[in-house]
């Protein structure tokens, strides 16, 4: 399916691209809307489901509610804060064998993986350690 090149959809994307903390639609549109006024929120989450529909972004639901999306496509875990909800990206060497010995036992074809760990982020942990002093 061809689709119709779009400025609000190339802002949106762009602005994930610079982006590392995977933001929420909402968070999106508040950046967003800076640059390009007239955009409605609306607009947004339908170019962010366009995206993630067709694989140029990654729409993550990490137990909080809202979803939250990452320009980086490529196979890499996250880590969730269960203080301060931020969302980050985790590089693991093995999550390649695991995905394959994750085939080894499925008869049908795994095309994505999508995993993410909890707890308590660095600047969280400080936080923690400092009021218990």
């Amino acid at each position: 399916m061809t689709v119709k090149y779009s400025r609000q959809r190339q802002l949106i994307h762009n602005f994930l691209m610079n982006r590392k903390d995977h933001p929420t639609a909402d968070v999106v549109y508040q950046n967003v809307r800076q640059e390009y006024p007239n955009i409605s929120l609306g607009t947004v989450y339908r170019n962010l489901t366009l995206l993630a529909d067709r694989g140029e972004i990654l729409r993550l639901q990490v137990g909080d509610g809202a979803d939250h999306f990452d320009a980086d496509t490529s196979r890499h875990c996250h880590f969730v804060c269960s203080e301060c909800g931020s969302v980050t990206d985790m590089r693991i060497a093995c999550i390649d064998e695991i995905l394959a010995r994750a085939q080894q036992g499925f008869d049908g074809r795994i095309e994505r993986q999508s995993t993410c760990f909890y707890g308590l982020c660095e600047k969280c942990l400080d936080k923690t350690s400092k009021n218990r002093e």
